[in-house]
């Protein structure tokens, strides 16, 4: 089983300039546990949850996707909102409002055990950037990575706006990145942490601090994987019409977990061992799923369903 652990929000989506803002659950953790929900693996979703009205929308969202909420907690805090406008080619910039939400008050008690049956555990985006919750969940991911057999995996989805001074961020996207065994970032996400130091001059130090794999998103280009072994797979994209790019890099990586989990890779030991073949049938995966839900409005990721039937209908071209 996977467990998914971070924020759980409100996009609140202009799809055209000057339109009305029409509201969707999301949050890069949602959006991942639902992700791979939709791919038939059993998830849990350990998240801040309001109480309030729009909080119960975020709670069906998960619910009606049949994501475990056993492990989240209840708040009288607010909801997460997250503002977002689209440009003419669907890409989305967002404003956030943040200040005494449900999602960032973890506390060590909360977090003290993870659900019964975890095999993998993913943490990221804005949970593991503000505090004071970002610390506790970093000591928990710490904890679990110290433990040996539950996979450990990261994205940190950077939002410049939200992670304080870069010197701070980068700090604290390294703890977070020796505390995973797999990493997965975006080349936006590396410019802006690393702006003078080359993209595979990071994946490598990223790799001297800990993960077996890292991988770096490229939007349309594609992706790029290498491992602690120096197996460096690079894998083009898929062109597709696009909606919008809501969500494209929480699909990509739920299609990687699921992936790894499809091949018998979802350990520790597995990952250590990905093989060229391995990794590049991962990362098909995680890329036909991200372009997928580029063709939808929203974070929307497809089911196995979907997924299977592209994938046939592919191979019969």
């Amino acid at each position: 089983m996977f467990t998914v652990l971070g924020e759980a929000l409100l996009d609140l989506v202009q799809p055209t300039l000057d339109g009305p803002y029409v509201a969707r659950p999301g949050g890069g953790p949602l959006n991942i546990a639902v992700g791979l929900r939709r791919l038939e693996h059993p998830t849990e979703l350990m998240a801040r949850l309001s109480r309030g009205p729009l909080g119960q929308v975020v709670r069906r969202h998960a619910e009606q996707n049949g994501v475990r909420l056993t492990h989240s907690v209840e708040t009288d805090d607010p909801a997460t909102l997250a503002f977002a406008t689209l440009d003419q080619h669907g890409h989305a910039s967002y404003e956030f409002y943040v200040q005494g939400t449900a999602d960032w008050g973890w506390t060590a008690a909360e977090l003290a055990a993870l659900p019964a049956g975890t095999r993998a555990v993913h943490c990221g985006s804005l949970a593991a950037a503000i505090a004071p919750g970002a610390e506790a969940i970093l000591s928990a991911v710490q904890r679990v990575r110290a433990a040996g057999p539950t996979l450990v995996s990261f994205d940190p989805n950077v939002r410049p706006d939200l992670v304080g001074p870069r010197a701070w961020a980068v700090a604290r996207v390294e703890r977070f990145v020796a505390a995973a065994h797999v990493v997965k970032a975006s080349d936006e996400d590396l410019a802006w942490l690393y702006p003078d130091t080359g993209a595979l001059d990071v994946l490598a130090s990223w790799l001297r601090l800990g993960p077996a794999l890292v991988v770096m998103t490229r939007g349309a280009a594609g992706c790029l994987a290498w491992t602690a072994h120096n197996v460096e797979v690079e894998a083009p994209g898929i062109e597709v019409q696009v909606e919008d790019t809501i969500g494209a890099g929480d699909a990509f990586m739920a299609g990687l977990l699921s992936g790894l989990a499809d091949a018998r890779h979802l350990t520790p030991a597995g990952v250590d061992g990905l093989t060229a073949d391995d990794l590049r049938v991962a990362l098909r995966q995680a890329t036909v799923v991200s372009a997928l839900t580029c063709e939808r409005v929203g974070a929307d990721p497809p089911t196995r369903a979907e997924y299977t039937r592209y994938v046939q209908t592919a191979a019969a071209r």
